[in-house]
């Protein structure tokens, strides 16, 4: 018989970590998110890390900025960005505070709210696809800028909180080069830091980076 998940909220001690360890340790994390009509959960099945100066991929590499400021506070917080004009994607801020680095929430499987993500997410062909993808698990779950900075470790009532959940055995875990990331930054043999469940059918497809084109 299999056990249920921990229900748990994990302490601020387990982000107060390196964020090449706390990246492979979230998979199989629940992650909920509280709205006035109800509670959503997901299972974190694919993440990303992302170790701030020391990273050419981070948005953190280059210093400390309005849109980054989160990343270099206390660990347990929640950093939201908003990119391409469309879409927004969460990451958790790791790590000591003025260190930034943060994990990016991937994908997952959404074991709880579901009729409330699928009106969210009326594209998705099926409930894998419902936060199959960074920008797609932001929408399932209703997060956008106005939750930026939110302390998922609070001991009050927050509106987004990591519970233990069932912890992924190592050897189910893979990774490789992070998604759409150029440069050095994408280099997987340098910056090998997606990490996914083996197998998962919510892990989102592997894309390189491709340049935008200009409009001539």
């Amino acid at each position: 018989m299999i056990a249920p998940p921990d229900r748990t909220p994990l302490p601020r001690t387990f982000f107060d970590r390196p964020v090449l360890e706390v990246a492979p340790d979230l998979l199989g994390r629940i992650l909920v998110r509280s709205t006035p009509d109800g509670p959503i959960a997901l299972r974190l099945t694919e993440v990303e890390a992302y170790d701030g100066q020391n990273d050419p991929g981070s948005h953190a590499y280059r210093g400390r900025t309005a849109r980054n400021a989160v990343m270099f506070g206390p660990p347990g917080h929640v950093y939201v960005y908003f990119t391409y004009g469309m879409w927004h994607c969460m990451n958790l801020v790791c790590g000591p505070e003025g260190r930034a680095s943060a994990v990016l929430l991937r994908a997952g499987e959404v074991v709880e709210g579901a009729e409330l993500a699928r009106k969210r997410r009326l594209s998705a062909r099926n409930d894998k696809e419902l936060a199959k993808g960074p920008a797609r698990l932001a929408t399932a779950l209703g997060i956008d800028r106005a939750l930026d900075g939110t302390d998922a470790c609070a001991p009050d009532e927050t509106p987004l909180r990591i519970l233990t959940g069932t912890p992924v055995p190592s050897d189910q875990v893979r990774s490789g080069p992070r998604t759409g990331v150029s440069g050095e930054g994408g280099d997987g043999d340098l910056h090998p830091w997606r990490y996914w469940v083996a197998d998962d059918p919510t892990v989102s497809p592997y894309r390189a980076h491709v340049p935008r084109r200009r409009r001539g």
